[in-house]
């Protein structure tokens, strides 16, 4: 998989240039949190908060500087072994940052409940119910062998909301074609500190600070 830029429904669509940019890219940084780390407490507390964002999300922002370094000089020289040596790094830290990136927009201190208008009427329409829809998106997540992500996705062509699961970090609308509008991060270190190896226990939580808010704008711009 060549990593090129994903066009996922906010500004962090484009977080990962097309290859033919390399040469002039800017390095990708990692973004500020909407809010404290402890902002979130006590569904996800200030510890796992603050070594999510600032270590692990850290990391993938740092290797994928690097992967895309050594492939813009690889690029260069026509060296296409080295190119496709590289694709398991870009897609693993590539798909590390756009996940989180948009995870992170994905909660807020003021979250929970369900959402309102189009993206309430599309959940119904599509799943029967928000109990229906929250009960699959928890199984789905609860049922990640390892590492990976719980997503609602936007299939375009269908024009209908779907639940996937993705393993490690492969981003969503990278390999599966879905538009990314709620992600929810099952690696362990988004939860063990506090939840231990009760993963649904964390799923249960984390509901309480999800910002619906985001995910409708999401879909709102999806549709257009």
């Amino acid at each position: 998989l060549i990593l090129v830029s994903f066009s996922s429904c906010r500004s962090s669509a484009k977080l990962v240039a097309p290859l033919g940019c390399l040469v002039s890219r800017q390095k990708h940084t990692l973004p500020d949190l909407p809010y404290d780390y402890a902002a979130l407490e006590p569904h996800i507390n200030a510890e796992i908060m603050q070594l999510h964002h600032s270590k692990h999300h850290a990391t993938y922002v740092n290797n994928l500087n690097v992967a895309e370094e050594k492939y813009k000089e690889a690029l260069a020289k026509g060296d296409v072994t080295t190119q496709v040596s590289l694709q398991p790094a870009l897609k693993f830290n590539g798909g590390g940052h756009i996940n989180h990136t948009i995870f992170w927009t994905n909660l807020s201190p003021n979250g929970g409940g369900e959402p309102k208008g189009e993206l309430m009427e599309a959940i119904k329409r599509d799943f029967g119910s928000f109990a229906n829809f929250k009960e699959k998106l928890t199984a789905v997540s609860v049922g990640v062998q390892g590492s990976g992500w719980g997503w609602l996705g936007y299939n375009k062509e269908q024009g209908r909301l779907q639940i996937a699961a993705c393993a490690n970090q492969d981003p969503l609308q990278g390999t599966t074609g879905l538009i990314p509008l709620l992600g929810i991060d099952v690696w362990e270190h988004a939860y063990y500190l506090q939840y231990k190896n009760v993963r649904p226990d964390y799923l249960k939580a984390i509901w309480n600070v999800i910002n619906w808010e985001n995910v409708s704008s999401r879909y709102a711009t999806c549709k257009k």
